[in-house]
């Protein structure tokens, strides 16, 4: 079948973008099976969000997904067997089961929905790479941070243990930043706005810290596990930038 050049920039249910869409999420299946990125189930799960969020939303927004996948993938395997050897990896080879899929992914998702049946593209676009921003920001901060000695609790500034709820190290923060720049940057890349782009950047590193103070005051305490604590950064990301494009701005 052929498309028109055209057809493929079509947000929603249209054909240019349904096929693109379905061709990117057969090759993610492909590539996760190959690499271990995700096991069975995560592959399930994310090859639903990934149709959910570039048929319903677009293509490039799939991209920008992946893209967190696939650096998340590798900021996992970033010295894992050092990281392994001090018990902070959540696997035992360095993949992500269907609820890191979930955790991350399935607030973006919803935000894809709400954007589909508002037929508000154009909004979504920027909610939904702010959402995606924050969970890249914190898994960057997690898998390297933990890895400098530097570590000091968010809430009070004192010494601790790395890999503790609430820690955080310079290493770390510029993680955050690298991560919430790199979502920013594909944003940019699809819908060239220095301004928003420059929003998501800055949600996404501001969405980790909140991520750090909750698990300092509430996961620690367990009022919160580590799921709630990156829903509710996530959606403090979500909530940010909503509010941020009802204000006027350039």
């Amino acid at each position: 079948m052929l498309l028109e050049p055209m057809e493929i920039w079509e947000h929603g249910l249209q054909t240019g973008n349904v096929v693109v869409t379905t061709s990117i999420v057969g090759v993610l299946i492909i590539i996760s099976e190959k690499y271990r990125v995700l096991d069975r189930t995560g592959v399930y799960a994310a090859a639903a969000l990934g149709l959910l969020v570039g048929v319903l939303g677009h293509w490039t927004w799939l991209v920008i997904l992946l893209m967190f996948l696939g650096s998340s993938h590798k900021a996992t395997k970033w010295r894992f067997e050092e990281k392994a050897e001090k018990g902070l990896c959540e696997s035992i080879d360095g993949h992500r089961s269907w609820g890191n899929v979930v955790a991350n992914g399935g607030l973006p998702g919803l935000v894809t929905i709400i954007a589909f049946l508002l037929d508000d593209h154009e909004t979504g676009l920027w909610v939904f790479t702010a959402s995606v921003a924050v969970a890249t920001a914190d898994t960057f901060a997690s898998e390297i941070g933990c890895l400098d000695d530097r570590v000091r609790m968010i809430t009070t500034m004192k010494k601790c243990e790395a890999g503790i709820n609430g820690g955080f190290s310079p290493n770390g923060q510029l993680a955050a930043a690298a991560g919430s720049c790199l979502i920013a940057i594909a944003a940019f890349a699809v819908e060239m706005n220095v301004e928003l782009a420059s929003m998501v950047a800055l949600i996404g590193w501001l969405g980790c810290q909140v991520d750090s103070v909750l698990g300092a005051l509430l996961e620690n305490r367990g009022f919160m596990n580590k799921g709630t604590v990156n829903a509710a950064a996530i959606t403090f990301g979500i909530i940010t930038m909503w509010c941020y494009l009802g204000t006027p701005h350039l």
